[in-house]
Formats: C-alpha cells, sequence, structure tokens
C-alpha cells in the first residue's frame, strides 16, 4: 500500500505561536523547536503507516517554502517533495492516482475557529473562503484534492479544532489524533511528545485498515468559490484573475469548468496573487 502525507507545521505538536513557524532563512530557536516537532509527528505517522502495512510512503512539505522537513531525520525509505516549485496543488503537490491513502499531519483549523491554535485559511490575508456555499478550509481542499485522483483522507493531526473540523466532512472511517487542545489563537494545553507520538503512530496504523474501504470524498458537483479577503486591494487583485468578478469591497467570486481540479488551481492562485498586492 502506497502513502501519501501532506505535513503542516502550525497543527504539530507543542507549537502555539507564529514565531515558532518561521523558515530557513531565519535562525530562531523557536522555528529550530517547531521544525524538530514536525519531524517527530510525521515520522510517527510514517511508522504506524509502515506498522499498518505502507510499502511506500511519500511525504509533502506544505509549510511556508517546503524546506522545514529534513531527508536525513526521516524514517528509512521514506520520499520527502522539499521546496517550491511552478506546480498548482500547493500542499498536495505530487499527490496521484497511484496512492493508497492520504494523511494530513500538523494541519489547523480554518480561519475564524474560535480557539483554534493559529487558525488561518492559508494565509493571513483570506477571511472566509466558501465552495458553492459551505465554508471550507485548508484540510478540506487538500482532501478533496486527493480525491481528484481518487485518494481517500485517512488521517487527520491537529488541535482539537482542527480535528473536529474534520470530521463534519471526513466520512466515517477517517481517523484523527489531537496533538494539543485550543485555549486561543495562541494558547492550548499542550500533549507531552512521548504521547503524541505514540498516539500519532496508533493511528496512523488503525487509519491504514481504511485502503479499500473507504471511498475518496466526493468531488463538488459545482465550483462556485466566494473568497473574502482582509483589505480591498487583495480583492483588486484577486479581480484581475480569468473568471473572478468583484462582488464588494471584500468578496470576489469564481465559476469556471473543469471539475474541482480547475476550481482548486483557480482558489490557490487567487490566494497567491493577494500577497503581490500590498506594495504600497
Amino acid at each position: 500500500m502506497r502513502v501519501y502525507i501532506s505535513a503542516d507545521i502550525e497543527g504539530v505538536t507543542g507549537v502555539v505561536s507564529w514565531k515558532q513557524c518561521g523558515s530557513p532563512s531565519g535562525e530562531h530557536y523557536d522555528w529550530a523547536f517547531a521544525r524538530r516537532m514536525m519531524t517527530h509527528d510525521v515520522n510517527a505517522a510514517i511508522r504506524g503507516a509502515i506498522a499498518g502495512g505502507a510499502t511506500r510512503v511519500v511525504v509533502k512539505d506544505s509549510h511556508n517554502t517546503g524546506k522545514n522537513l529534513l531527508i536525513s531525520d526521516l524514517e528509512p525509505g521514506t520520499e520527502l517533495i522539499s521546496g517550491t516549485g511552478s506546480g498548482d496543488l500547493g500542499m498536495m503537490e505530487g499527490v496521484d492516482q497511484g496512492f493508497d491513502l492520504a494523511f494530513l499531519v500538523g494541519y489547523h483549523a480554518m480561519a475564524g475557529t474560535g480557539h483554534g491554535i493559529m487558525e488561518h485559511t492559508i494565509s493571513g490575508r483570506v477571511h472566509r473562503f466558501w465552495v458553492n456555499g459551505e465554508e471550507w478550509g485548508e484540510q478540506r481542499m487538500s482532501a478533496t484534492a486527493a480525491a481528484a485522483c481518487g485518494v481517500p483522507l485517512a488521517l487527520v493531526v491537529s488541535d482539537d479544532k482542527g480535528c473536529a473540523e474534520a470530521h463534519t466532512w471526513g466520512g466515517d472511517l477517517m481517523h484523527s489524533f489531537v496533538t494539543k487542545y485550543g485555549m486561543g489563537r495562541y494558547m492550548g494545553r499542550l500533549l507531552h511528545p512521548s504521547v503524541t507520538g505514540e498516539g500519532i503512530q496508533a493511528a496512523a496504523q488503525a487509519a491504514m485498515s481504511a485502503a479499500g474501504k473507504s471511498p475518496a470524498l466526493p468531488l463538488p458537483e459545482t465550483n462556485h468559490l466566494r473568497l473574502e479577503v482582509n483589505r480591498s486591494e487583495e480583492a483588486d487583485a484577486v479581480a484581475q484573475l480569468a473568471d473572478w468578478h468583484r462582488r464588494d469591497g471584500y468578496t470576489v467570486e469564481w465559476e469556471g469548468e473543469g471539475g474541482w481540479p480547475a476550481a482548486h488551481i483557480a482558489a490557490r492562485r487567487a490566494m497567491a496573487v493577494m500577497g503581490l498586492a500590498n506594495q504600497n
């Protein structure tokens, strides 16, 4: 069995602050800690997957520039997708029909979730994001990208708010493990790494039982996207993209053809172009 793991950092063991979620360009010791905990959680998921019968595990480093995980620190035999490139799948680059299951490790709750630790959707520029009138976060975007390849979501590792969110749409056979309990955007009740390591491994091993039993998430039948941003200049930028239209000062909408893959690409490009808007 082949397992694809997309790994973010805000939902991993022990992390509660943006200051900890840095990038290789910074040398703050808090980022070094978060990087270590990200590796800790991902390795626990890998061990569980292998114990459950996985013969190949591919990990996508999905936080920031994608250079948080070091291949030398991952479990032997693991393959790592690292860095940034020209692909359109973002946090799910490399997923395809060749995988049997997908895991999301270190993810977080969507923007606006009460007491969700570092809750956001892709970036702080996104206030809210809807697909066909239903509010979505990063977890569902990633899970649906896997579903477009026929790959079921089998495991979510996050804080309690992120896990609860995933269970509202993730299906009966999806497993989860809570790494910490949110008490505010930058505060949480943390579990010791020894506890989360054992728990993630056990949850990942149990999740392997979904192979061949759990269907991939259903894809949206229509593709209407609505994006509410924090600044009007961000909406200005998105409205210039193909098929995006301004609804009001802070809201843009998209409707197009090509199924969910096209909608996912449209959403990712819109969120990326917002980063170029505030140049004055």
